[in-house]
């Protein structure tokens, strides 16, 4: 039975460029924004329409993106530079100005020649290399406050105290009922599927952010009227995948198709195009600087901080409670070629999954078309390595 909210919000992201535009033209103001640790509150309360900017897949703009930078970055920041020299991507058509942070040092250079190549107005938020310490804070803090200071510029009007108050409060809102909506796509017999709640994660970065909540609460009371006990039980002949790694973008499903050809259900994430970045957020009061501590005290993106160790890394501890929650067999951890960060990491996150018995596959891709068949064949033998495991178990159990 299909959620019917679903096919409403589809309709909602065939109109929403045409609403841009004809914002645009009553005089508000689109900001397009890339990285993980850009607080939206600030720039919804300015009264910016925020916009996240993000493409994946397609080798066209990836070759276009490479005249400006080296192709020792990653597909996704060659992409995105791509994307923004084109200018016939619709939300891109209608940004006014961008804004990225210092996360990932690649979406960092792609700030630098958006502006210098394209000479479009650009916002960069400054990100300590160390979350721990109290200095790193505190610049934070600082950082968030300058880059408030620049955007207020930009505006033409300071940072209400009241709208800030009111943005906080929206997007808490909208981060409670991604949680409780998202839940679902892991539960038996679901009506809702990963891939389906990906994408509702991926509206939410374009709509109307009042309307997004409203169809989010919409969605949630559909699905608790359909199944208003949703059990978390595998099916005895699935094999339930978890996806890690690095960031998988609108337009990037080559590994998301593969996995659920190939008969595995994916069922959770912790990607930072995924659910992630929606969890772990307190803002503890209606200020810049708790805005800003509430971005940097959650999760963290596996870029950064530099100085971490297995046992304190809260990467890895999400990642052990998030595979658990979704009783998955198995991670398969996807390294786009050239994103040191992920790639890095990668057997670090193996090593310590294994410690509890989870295993991980490790795929590096970039967005051209000749490695399907290679990733395919071994997506292949990992699931059936985890059907064979599964029915070894219950033989065992029984």
């Amino acid at each position: 039975m299909a959620v019917k909210t679903l096919q409403k919000i589809r309709d909602r992201l065939e109109q929403r460029p045409a609403e841009l535009e004809q914002a645009r033209r009553n005089g508000a103001k689109v900001v397009g924004w890339s990285g993980y640790n850009v607080p939206e509150e600030l720039l919804y309360a300015l009264g910016f329409i925020p916009v996240r900017i993000a493409a994946g897949g397609d080798d066209r703009l990836v070759e276009i993106g490479a005249r400006y930078i080296s192709t020792r970055n990653c597909v996704y920041t060659r992409e995105l530079l791509g994307l923004i020299e084109q200018n016939q991507d619709p939300y891109v058509r209608n940004v006014d100005a961008y804004v990225f942070d210092a996360t990932c040092l690649q979406t960092y250079r792609v700030a630098e020649l958006v502006e210098f190549y394209f000479k479009k107005n650009v916002f960069v938020l400054g990100v300590p290399r160390n979350f721990y310490w109290e200095e790193a804070k505190d610049y934070f803090v600082h950082e968030a406050e300058d880059f408030t200071k620049a955007l207020e510029t930009e505006a033409g009007a300071p940072l209400d105290p009241a709208k800030l108050a009111a943005a906080v409060e929206l997007y808490d809102r909208i981060r409670a009922n991604l949680k409780a909506v998202y839940a679902y796509q892991a539960v038996k017999d679901p009506l809702l599927s990963w891939e389906e709640a990906y994408d509702l994660i991926q509206a939410g970065y374009v709509l109307d952010r009042k309307e997004y909540l409203a169809l989010l609460e919409e969605t949630l009371a559909e699905l608790k009227a359909l199944q208003p006990e949703p059990v978390l039980e595998p099916d005895a002949d699935e094999v339930r995948i978890f996806l890690s790694g690095s960031i998988l973008p609108p337009g990037d499903r080559k590994l998301i198709h593969i996995i659920q050809d190939l008969g595995g259900r994916i069922v959770g994430d912790d990607l930072w195009s995924g659910i992630l970045p929606y969890l772990d957020v307190e803002i503890a009061e209606n200020t810049v600087g708790a805005v800003a501590l509430g971005y940097l005290n959650r999760t963290p993106h596996a870029a950064l901080p530099y100085v971490v160790d297995t046992e304190t890394d809260k990467r890895l501890q999400k990642l052990h409670t998030l595979v658990g929650a979704s009783k998955a067999d198995g991670v398969v951890y996807h390294t786009l070629r050239y994103c040191d960060p992920f790639s890095f990491k990668a057997k670090e996150t193996k090593d310590v999954l294994a410690e509890t018995g989870i295993p991980l596959l490790e795929i590096h891709t970039e967005y051209a078309g000749s490695d399907y068949e290679a990733i395919r064949t071994r997506v292949e033998a990992y699931i059936e390595m985890l059907r064979n495991r599964n029915l070894f178990t219950r033989e065992v159990q029984a």
